[in-house]
């Protein structure tokens, strides 16, 4: 069975996925954009949660439960901030993609929808970090079979171009 890859405009806490991730920092405590919005949409035990987890490192991934959202567990990893693509952020934008699905078949969680890992208030430059997203997920799924869909969920309409063009091929 092939996964399928899609690109959606919505607010990723409102989708009803087996898990969504969540672009966060290293404490897991919460932040702003994608991060303060499933936080504050999945309620105080997801906060709860996360304290337990002690935090988590750039590049990788920790798995919870989704409490108040629509999705039943919340993948958590941590991006790289760009500092002018010197400092392995590319690499470590990758392992994001890569750990968190690995979390989600570890989990047999076969729906997974992603955020724009990175692209905003870390300010890795969205044109780089689209080719790098949908290039590590298709590698991923073509080699680990369990996942049957993966959705790109952009916060803006010029997001959703740019990952539209990158999986048609044109990025």
């Amino acid at each position: 069975m092939k996964t399928e890859i899609k690109v959606i405009v919505r607010d990723i806490a409102t989708l009803e996925e087996d898990a969504i991730v969540n672009a966060a920092n290293t404490t897991l405590l919460g932040g702003g954009g994608v991060d303060g919005s499933i936080h504050y949409a999945a309620g105080p035990e997801l906060l709860a949660e996360c304290r337990r987890l002690g935090g988590c490192p750039t590049g990788e991934a920790r798995i919870t439960l989704g409490y108040r959202l629509p999705a039943k567990r919340i993948i958590h990893t941590v991006g790289p901030v760009w500092k002018g693509g010197t400092k392995n952020e590319s690499e470590l934008l990758a392992a994001c993609y890569t750990s968190s699905l690995q979390l989600a078949v570890d989990h047999q969680l076969r729906t997974v929808a992603f955020p724009s890992i990175s692209t905003g208030a870390f300010a890795f430059p969205l044109k780089l970090a689209a080719p790098i997203a949908v290039g590590t997920v298709r590698e991923y799924v073509d080699d680990n079979p369990g996942i049957a869909e993966v959705t790109f969920c952009c916060y803006t309409r010029e997001d959703f171009a740019i990952y539209k063009k990158v999986l048609r091929g044109g990025g």
